[in-house]
């Protein structure tokens, strides 16, 4: 295998990792979809490192561009999918808290109205 077409077989392996990884995030998958995410990056960084010191020929490029296309299509769905995520991460931790409040708020006026009603009965018995 020449040093070119390796660095053609890891765009390919970082695409197989980016399938991995919509397909994770379309199944909801959140915890498999984090530890992919390593295998990812450490994919990444071998990518951009041969990329780096390997000169391809005009086909060579064609082909990581192509690749890089549909990596990065996959990577904007993923992230629009984690994003959507995080918004419903987002609703349910607001819903959370004001449900907090409202038992805090209930508790004490709770109080309020024990100390109240003992200090009623306390009245009536002078």
């Amino acid at each position: 295998m020449t040093s070119a077409s390796s660095v053609i077989e890891q765009y390919r392996q970082l695409l197989e990792v980016s399938s991995q990884m919509l397909g994770l995030a379309r199944e909801q998958e959140w915890e498999s979809l984090v530890q992919c995410e390593a295998g990812y990056v450490v994919s990444l960084q071998r990518v951009r490192s041969l990329d780096d010191v390997q000169p391809l020929v005009d086909s060579e490029r064609d082909q990581k561009f192509g690749l890089l296309e549909q990596i990065l299509t996959q990577d904007a769905e993923t992230r629009r999918l984690l994003e959507s995520r995080r918004e419903e991460l987002s609703h349910l931790i607001g819903s959370s808290r004001r449900q907090q409040a409202l038992g805090q708020a209930y508790q004490a006026g709770r109080g309020s109205i024990a100390s109240r009603l003992r200090a009623v009965s306390t009245d009536e018995r002078t």
